[in-house]
Parts: structure tokens; sequence; C-alpha cells
């Protein structure tokens, strides 16, 4: 008895000593100010690049996202406030625009439906998304085929961005994907042929990637030819 006693009680001697350290692991980071801007930040650098295929770690397998990727590349490469820098950032910000555009009107709908406190969420795909995890998948991509070719949801006549597929999921999820559809047919008709693409994105992106290549080739010129100007 004596034996089991005195294993019983060094038991509850090494519970207590992992409890004390469990006490002393703080459940916050000491500045908890700084952790929560740093998610911050993360969701809002996930939002700012919405790539169409959330899979591709390359961001890179649409043409879109090259074109896309290859400005922020080109970017980071030259001189912020150069003559070089200002052009790319408004190439860079007309695509986020296009993408944003399609994404309101996404929120739109579902707010419509009632959703307006989950509309964002709903919305939201980060780059851990996967296929593996969709539940209905093949619905899914019938969705969107439907809503790229009988509704104006989309901004040009490019594949529909594979982000949606997961969204779309989810609506189906929910028992309201026919209803969002149906929104959406009515909210935004198929454009006539005669009808101008309002982004032009896909008449510009052998444009855009032109001139990185250019820049590329010709970015210390043009720089210099900036910082001339601005000491004149």
């Amino acid at each position: 008895m004596g034996a089991a006693f005195m294993k019983f009680c060094c038991c509850c001697c090494c519970a207590g000593d992992e409890e004390d350290e469990d006490e002393k692991q703080p459940l916050v980071p000491q500045d908890p100010l700084e952790y929560f801007n740093r998610e911050v930040q993360k969701r809002r650098d996930e939002e700012t690049n919405l790539w169409s295929e959330p899979g591709d770690p390359s961001h890179s397998e649409r043409e879109d996202d090259r074109t896309l990727y290859s400005l922020l590349q080109a970017r980071n490469k030259t001189r912020m406030g150069s003559t070089g820098y200002r052009r790319l950032s408004v190439d860079i910000e007309a695509m986020r625009d296009t993408r944003r555009e399609v994404r309101d009107k996404w929120k739109i709908i579902l707010e419509n439906l009632g959703f307006t406190a989950e509309a964002d969420s709903l919305l939201n795909v980060s780059a851990g998304a996967s296929l593996d995890r969709m539940r209905n998948a093949p619905a899914a991509r019938d969705l969107l085929h439907t809503l790229h070719t009988e509704t104006s949801v989309f901004c040009n006549r490019e594949p529909p961005p594979e982000r949606y597929l997961f969204i779309l999921d989810r609506l189906l999820y929910l028992d309201i994907a026919e209803d969002f559809l149906a929104k959406a047919k009515r909210f935004y008709p198929p454009r006539d042929d005669s009808d101008e693409d309002p982004t032009g994105l896909g008449i510009n992106l052998p444009l855009l990637l032109a001139r990185v290549e250019a820049m590329n080739g010709a970015g210390r010129g043009d720089e210099a030819d900036s910082a001339g100007s601005d000491r004149s």
C-alpha cells in the first residue's frame, strides 16, 4: 500500500508540475494588439491578391494571374515614385478593380438574399482552399458555367475564376445556390455581343505583359529619366 501511495503522490506532483508549466505558457502573445494587427494584415493581403486559382502556390496558372503576378514583381524591382512605378501601380489597380467589381456583384446578390452579415465570410477564399474539401464540386462547376454564360456577373469572356467554385459549393450546402442563380439572372442579364467590355481586361492582357517586359529591359533608363525630370 505504501508503494501505491507513493506512486499516487508522485503522479500528483508530476501533474502539478505539468499544470504549472501550462500556466506559464501565455494564451496570447505579450502584445495582443501586435498579434491582431498581424492577423488583420494577413487577411488583407489575401483579399488584396484575389488569385483566381486558390490552390496554385505560384499564382500563375491563369493568364490574368500571370499578368498580375508579373506586374507585382516588376513593381517590386522599380524605384518607388518613378514614372515606371506609377504606371505599374495604375495597371495593378485596374486589374484589382476588375476583380473587386465581380466580388461586389456577388456581395449585392447575397445581401439581397438576406445574407448581409454573412456575405463577406461567404466570399472569402484563402490560398489554402482545396478542391478535395468541396462537398459538391460537379454541381458547383455546372453553376459556375451557367453564371458565366447566362449572366454578366463576370466582367469578360475569359473562363471565370476558380475561386468562385468554392463559394458556390458553400451556397449549395446552404441550399441557396438556385436562388442565387435566379437573382444573378435578374440583376445581371447577359450583355449583347455589341456591348463593349467595360474593363477591356481580355484585350489589355498582352499589352500589359508587353509593358512589363519593356520595363524590365529599360527600367533603369526610365528611372534615370524620371530622376532627371524631378531635379529639373
